[in-house]
């Protein structure tokens, strides 16, 4: 999106006649300049390395590694038979890989979804994977089980030095409450596991229980709990969790909020509303350097997004809101900070099916906001135009690394979603530019976000 600079003069060149210097070799050079800045940061952008593209932001080996990027030749099989009535009735289209990670029965089911054969954990692995992440694969925890912490968020606990990963508990049937309804799972829970490493999870159980019986209730099992969030605040020594809260067919669009003494809860869930008067689905939260923070959620009609302050307790929003994206239609979104920059990955509002994923980026945390582009990095096409095959959910800063960050999504399974995977990658902020040519000279030139495809990596040691 182009900004332009109103407080910027206009620069104007005078004409001398029989001067050397004429109007015609200044509008040259300036775009002889222009090219060969554009060709300079083709060549920092894309520098090969046995036929891979690379996008490095740094010397420092370790930031390298991460950014090797794996490509990947995924072979759509052939359609299947049908009868010459059938075609001429209804001709068939053309099969994508999307349709194929759709179709349960496809024939690279496995290739998205692999079997418990190929699971990773701590109870699952020898010492040459201990650490690895595998994205997609089944991932367990120390008792052996699937993680159960879909749409989730990490909060990196200060006082014990832990980290602690919420999200939605989906081990129940999937089903749908009709013909035309989305795919579901009744509310069982908010799960926590917590780590040390961010790779070996302890079950802390469910912190936030379904209410079994009273249906009025917003957490009653008919209901809907996506995407909770937890923060600390130091100035109550309370955790508070953000949620969004929506009745069956999605009509409350609301968040809920619940506190806790403690990391691993139990949580007192308190109420739901509609934030500054609005609906609200997709959200997050996000807490500031300076202790403030933020609620961001989906609105009207997820065509664009809201944000604004929390009250100091953290257990409201205060009057203040800014709309961003507005027509954007952008949903999950994901924000983090590097070096006074605040950035946000979002998704396309496409139900369960996976989309492309888009870096924005501020000034302010209020915004203006702006759109990068797609940040995903290798794989193919397909996968970086399906966030590789996933939908955007965290953040979490890497500590030790500056501008390296973990990047986490849900590889939702619409047949069964307590089949749904995770899908953890390096996320790098550094390098040139996104775009430069498509800004003007007094607009920010932020450094790009990108988002590296692996079928196997681990962080780095220490």
């Amino acid at each position: 999106m182009r900004m332009r600079n109103k407080y910027r003069k206009p620069t104007s060149f005078n004409y001398i006649a029989g001067s050397r210097c004429s109007l015609s070799t200044v509008v040259w050079s300036l775009v002889g300049f222009l090219l060969f800045l554009h060709l300079y940061s083709l060549v920092s952008h894309y520098g090969a390395k046995g036929g891979v593209a690379q996008f490095g932001t740094s010397h420092n080996p370790v930031i390298r590694e991460l950014e090797e990027v794996e490509h990947e030749n995924i072979q759509i099989p052939p359609p299947r038979k049908r009868s010459p009535r059938a075609a001429k009735r209804r001709p068939q289209k053309p099969t994508t890989l999307i349709d194929e990670f759709l179709d349960e029965s496809s024939q690279l089911r496995h290739i998205f979804f692999p079997g418990m054969k190929t699971a990773i954990g701590p109870t699952n692995s020898d010492s040459n994977d201990s650490s690895y992440y595998y994205p997609g694969r089944i991932w367990l925890d120390t008792d052996g089980n699937p993680i159960q912490a879909h749409g989730g968020g990490i909060l990196y606990d200060e006082k014990s030095r832990t980290y602690y990963w919420y999200g939605e508990y989906k081990d129940g049937p999937t089903f749908h409450v009709h013909k035309k309804a989305a795919a579901r799972v009744d509310i069982i829970g908010v799960g926590c596991y917590s780590s040390k490493d961010l790779w070996s999870w302890k079950n802390e159980g469910i912190v936030l229980a379904a209410e079994e019986t009273n249906e009025t209730h917003d957490l009653h099992k008919s209901n809907v709990l996506e995407r909770p969030k937890v923060i600390y605040n130091g100035y109550t020594g309370k955790y508070v969790m953000w949620m969004h809260i929506d009745d069956v067919n999605y009509t409350k669009a609301g968040v809920g909020v619940a506190v806790s003494d403690y990391p691993t809860g139990p949580f007192d869930y308190l109420y739901s509303k509609r934030p500054h008067g609005c609906e609200s689905r997709d959200m997050t939260v996000f807490k500031d350097d300076d202790g403030m923070a933020y609620l961001i959620y989906s609105s009207e009609d997820n065509s664009e997004l809201h944000i604004g302050p929390l009250t100091k307790d953290y257990l409201d929003v205060t009057h203040d809101v800014r709309k961003i994206l507005v027509g954007q239609h952008r949903e999950a979104p994901a924000l983090f900070k590097h070096e006074g920059t605040y950035y946000m990955i979002t998704s396309g509002c496409t139900g369960w099916a996976p989309n492309e994923a888009l870096a924005h980026a501020a000034e302010l945390v209020m915004g203006p906001w702006e759109t990068m582009g797609n940040p995903c990095v290798g794989g193919n096409k397909m996968f970086r135009l399906t966030t590789f095959f996933a939908q955007s959910t965290f953040v979490i800063p890497l500590p030790g690394l500056p501008g390296s960050f973990i990047f986490m999504a849900d590889r939702w399974n619409p047949a069964d979603l307590r089949d749904s995977r995770y899908v953890w990658l390096p996320l790098i902020v550094g390098g040139p530019a996104d775009r430069p040519l498509d800004y003007n000279f007094g607009f920010p030139a932020w450094p790009r976000v990108s988002i590296y495809w692996h079928k196997k990596w681990r962080l780095p040691s220490g």
